[in-house]
């Protein structure tokens, strides 16, 4: 049987049955039933194809750095009525309209006046400086005007124009948003992200639509992927593999099998042999190095004592050849 013609290709000169691959992939929709982390598969010229989610866990050490977007757009947010105080109105044009009969200029903002309360408290001084401070700031965001009854100043709660200005210069890593002004950060330890890729994807590929989902700068040829097992064995998947399909060959449980992204340089790949002494305790490990070491030296022991015996015999053999003879 051509294992190309009849299987599914999961590395390089590595086929599996499709027979095989089905049957994983049902009981990987099975365990995943009425989530969005379910696959779907199709065949297309008898090559069958499997399509979905793949939940990836960040297990990066270094920083990594994100694109800059919109930076050198100009955002304007349109007036909206909660930006201003009571007492002032807008024209079509977007000046103020004077009851008084004063002329005013569409160019310039309306004057800003902040009147203090009637009672101030004994360190008044103080409270004066962080209120100019922080009238600085929000007048640079927000135009104000001075009602009839008297303006106090403006709470820190910003406005819905503002929220949205400030969510449109952010990126967003599994809930959490990052200023672009603070674009390199490491991503939280074993965070969990998705990306939507098939079956006939290699591992490049895959990474690559990570790194561009999240506009990560850094070079695909950076980073790698691993299969990581709660036993501790730790497996690179190759540049040749299909990760889609070797995470349904683990199996749908992620507390015995995760991908993880990790940097290509720091990585370590832990065979299943090693990885049954790792969770044990130092004490337990000691212990183990001694009685190998116990082993090792009956093993020599028991050499000497064979080597001697044969030294012995042929010791014996030697003499009792006669005097003057030679061995042929």
């Amino acid at each position: 049987m051509d294992d190309t013609e009849y299987g599914v290709q999961i590395g390089e000169n590595k086929f599996i049955r499709k027979a095989t691959v089905l049957s994983h992939l049902k009981t990987y929709n099975l365990y995943y039933e009425g989530q969005n982390l379910q696959l779907r598969h199709r065949e297309e010229e008898g090559e069958l194809i499997v399509e979905g989610l793949l939940n990836i866990f960040w297990g990066l050490r270094r920083p990594i750095r994100l694109q800059m977007q919109d930076d050198h757009e100009r955002i304007r947010p349109p007036p909206s009525s909660t930006s201003w105080h009571s007492g002032c109105n807008l024209d079509s044009q977007g000046s103020p309209n004077g009851t008084d009969g004063q002329e005013t200029t569409q160019q310039s903002p309306p004057t800003v006046e902040v009147t203090a309360p009637d009672s101030q408290p004994e360190n008044g001084g103080e409270m004066e400086e962080e209120e100019a401070e922080e009238d600085s700031e929000s007048s640079a965001q927000l135009l104000r005007t001075k009602s009839d009854a008297g303006v106090l100043r403006r709470g820190q709660r910003r406005s819905p124009s503002d929220q949205r200005k400030i969510r449109r210069h952010r990126f967003s890593i599994n809930g959490h948003f990052y200023n672009h002004k603070t674009s390199v950060f490491t991503p939280s330890f074993g965070s969990v992200t998705n990306v939507r890729i098939n079956s006939c994807m290699r591992t490049p590929q895959v990474l690559r639509v990570l790194l561009n989902k999240f506009k990560i700068e850094n070079s695909p040829d950076d980073f790698a992927l691993y299969l990581v097992h709660t036993s501790g064995e730790r497996a690179k998947l190759k540049r040749t593999d299909h990760p889609l399909v070797l995470r349904v060959m683990q199996g749908p449980c992620e507390q015995v099998c995760k991908v993880f992204l990790m940097e290509a340089d720091l990585g370590e790949e832990v065979t299943y042999d090693v990885a049954q002494y790792i969770k044990f305790e130092m004490p337990v490990l000691q212990s183990f190095i001694t009685k190998l070491k116990e082993e090792e030296d009956r093993e020599v022991q028991k050499l000497r004592r064979r080597y001697t015996y044969l030294r012995c015999i042929i010791e014996k053999q030697l003499g009792c050849l006669p005097e003057g003879s030679t061995c042929m």
